[in-house]
């Protein structure tokens, strides 16, 4: 049995096989699942990965940098993860998809691009939402939205091996925002809320792989 379609619980979240230049499966058979790419099995050696120069915090971005930095820093740390056997990075939208390519046809390096999917807040209608309410219609709009237009824009993108929604977004569930905090002692509403955060992972798998096939 062959499927073009992989939906699983990763830190709670859901990993898709992209469409993109090369030609990347999934097959479960009697030697039970795995990922094939370009016809090949392949095994992820995979690494998170960001770039944060000495002296910033979490607001840095590398990707509003000038392309020479960009390139420069690329340069700097690919070769690096080359060396120790990584063949894929995971790193979260905002990278443009010709770096995404340059990683892999400069280094071998496939990406996988990772949607936060809410886990660390929203701005929703101008106004910062920290803890987001997977059951709010607006909420689940605008995550749609999202995800689906990233599919449309890093469409055919050679390098691109799966795209990831989230990343421990369960705890969300009960934090208020991005900091660690206690858990609450009897939540009630958590069964509740898990149950709308869930539906919404799935429902966003289904929707990329709709656009997935509808831009083949």
């Amino acid at each position: 049995m062959k499927n073009y379609f992989l939906s699983f619980v990763l830190f709670l979240g859901s990993l898709i096989s992209s469409a993109q230049a090369d030609k990347v499966e999934v097959y479960n058979d009697a030697d039970g699942m795995r990922l094939v790419v370009n016809g090949k099995d392949f095994m992820i050696n995979g690494m998170n990965w960001d770039y944060f120069p000495i002296g910033t915090n979490y607001t840095y971005s590398l990707w509003n940098q000038s392309e020479d930095v960009i390139k420069g820093a690329l340069d700097a740390e690919m070769g690096l993860l080359k060396n120790m056997g990584v063949n894929t990075i995971r790193v979260y939208t905002g990278i443009q998809p010709k770096w995404i390519t340059y990683i892999y046809e400069t280094y071998g390096i496939y990406t996988m691009l990772n949607h936060s999917f809410g886990r660390y807040g929203l701005t929703i209608n101008g106004a910062w939402v920290p803890k987001t309410n997977y059951a709010d219609a607006t909420t689940q709009k605008m995550l749609l939205d999202e995800v689906t237009q990233i599919v449309e824009n890093y469409k055919n993108t050679p390098g691109l091996l799966m795209y990831l929604l989230g990343n421990e977004n369960n705890y969300g569930l009960v934090w208020k925002g991005a900091e660690t905090e206690d858990i609450p002692i009897n939540e009630n509403d958590y069964s509740v809320a898990a149950k709308y955060l869930y539906r919404m992972f799935n429902t966003a798998a289904v929707e990329i792989k709709k656009e997935m096939v509808h831009i083949r």
